[in-house]
């Protein structure tokens, strides 16, 4: 998304009159390497070293805006959920509570919780009705209910460790989207990315007992180490991603292509480059292996998708017919939430947009294949079509063109822009999600 900057007399200013340093003025190198540092990122103070000041100074903006943000619309959340009461009416199960805040903690944080307390149990038992598969915990990947566990036994309970995990991997996140955008497209488009990040259509779950918040940290991250080529740190943080998603394969697709090609081209030596080659798909192969072989079959873990969720990759079929419907006004089609489908059709229409705007800035190997293979995945599968919102959250890459651009715009016309964004995302990314469909 171009955004033409008109300077005195029509004369566009450089980027030492407008002080921002736009994608052309910083580029990437061939090889999708970033330049070390961008122009109008902050001086580093050589006193300060490695230690909190310099790392304070470098996240404290980007994460003081992503906690502002995304405070307005939990705020926004609470209150739509207190005064409309619906909760208290509904099933604990799916949406209701005691509290406003007992939502939270709903539908799929209720399997994280159990998996906390009592582990796995993976089979595959047959049932008769509309899903052939009795649910099972072992369609949760074990990442984030391992760190529930962990954190549980400080006191805190399951919920509100669930709760803590999620809102420190929230701002973790948010950091590595900083370190990604920053260094590539400039310090000013960095902050404003993690700020637009706790707008993002399906940021709801970022302050839930969901798993979203600690993929995406891990994602970040690992793109970032990428682009930096730290292959061990991109092994490691992307092994770890694959115990938490099984969204996780285009990242682990992504690290391992960018790793594959610094080993061809033999600039970056063998041992860093083949450790992200051999060692992101441990984690996720390694747990999918282990349910199946539990449940007495290979494919156990696709079975159970298939089965107990109606989830399974169709080539696309069932997004368009749910979109399809959403358009001419009919609900002919599964799992139909008019209001939360209808958020999703908007965020499906957006998603070629911001995708070709991406693209255009040619951004490196490793947010190209993540971005464009997790797209694939959602896209091309049956699930709740209204959960698409939530589904497209990890691909933080497509924000760089909605960053990039609102860093030109002047302060106080952005805090109006974010503002507003805030506000609204307790509405569509919180409450319509969690009270009006399925999160």
């Amino acid at each position: 998304m171009g955004v033409v900057r008109q300077g005195m007399a029509g004369r566009p200013p450089t980027s030492a009159e407008s002080g921002i340093t736009t994608e052309d003025e910083t580029p990437v190198e061939a090889d999708g390497r970033a330049p070390q540092e961008t122009a109008d990122e902050p001086a580093a103070d050589p006193r300060a070293g490695y230690g909190f000041r310099r790392t304070a100074q470098r996240f404290g903006p980007a994460l003081a805006l992503f906690g502002a943000v995304k405070l307005a619309g939990f705020a926004a959340f609470m209150w739509l959920l207190e005064t409309s009461g619906h909760y208290r009416t509904t099933d604990p199960r799916f949406g209701g509570g005691t509290h406003p805040w007992d939502v939270l903690g709903t539908w799929d944080g209720l399997w994280y919780q159990k998996v906390a307390q009592l582990g796995y149990d993976p089979q595959l038992i047959p049932e008769q009705g509309f899903f052939t598969i009795k649910q099972n915990s072992a369609a949760f990947f074990p990442l984030y209910p391992g760190l529930i566990r962990l954190v549980s036994n400080t006191g805190l309970g399951l919920y509100g460790a669930g709760m803590l995990v999620s809102i420190v991997a929230s701002f973790i996140a948010a950091a590595g989207i900083f370190a990604v955008v920053s260094r590539l497209y400039g310090h000013r488009a960095g902050v404003i990315a993690a700020g637009l990040w706790a707008a993002f259509p399906g940021s709801g779950v970022e302050w839930a007992v969901y798993s979203e918040s600690v993929f995406v940290a891990l994602a970040a991250w690992a793109c970032y180490f990428a682009v930096d080529r730290n292959w061990v740190s991109a092994a490691v943080v992307t092994f770890m991603a694959g115990l938490a998603r099984p969204s996780s394969v285009p990242l682990i697709a992504g690290v391992a292509l960018a790793a594959a090609i610094a080993l061809w081209k033999r600039s970056d030596g063998v041992v860093g480059p083949l450790t992200a080659i051999v060692l992101p798909p441990i984690g996720c192969l390694g747990y999918l292996g282990w349910v199946g072989y539990r449940m007495g079959h290979l494919d156990g873990y696709i079975t159970l998708q298939r089965g107990g969720w109606l989830h399974f990759f169709d080539w696309g079929r069932y997004t368009l017919r749910a979109a399809t419907n959403v358009l001419r006004g009919e609900t002919n089609y599964l799992f139909a939430y008019p209001t939360e489908d209808l958020i999703a059709v908007v965020v499906l229409l957006a998603l070629p947009i911001l995708l070709v705007s991406l693209l255009s800035k040619r951004p490196p190997l490793v947010l190209t294949v993540y971005t464009l293979g997790t797209l694939v995945m959602v896209l091309g599968s049956q699930q709740m079509f209204g959960t698409l919102s939530r589904f497209v959250l990890p691909i933080f890459p497509l924000l760089i063109p909605l960053a990039v651009a609102l860093a030109r715009v002047r302060l106080r016309n952005l805090a109006t822009v974010l503002g507003v964004a805030a506000l609204s995302s307790g509405w569509f990314a919180g409450y319509v999600i969690f009270q009006l469909g399925i999160p």
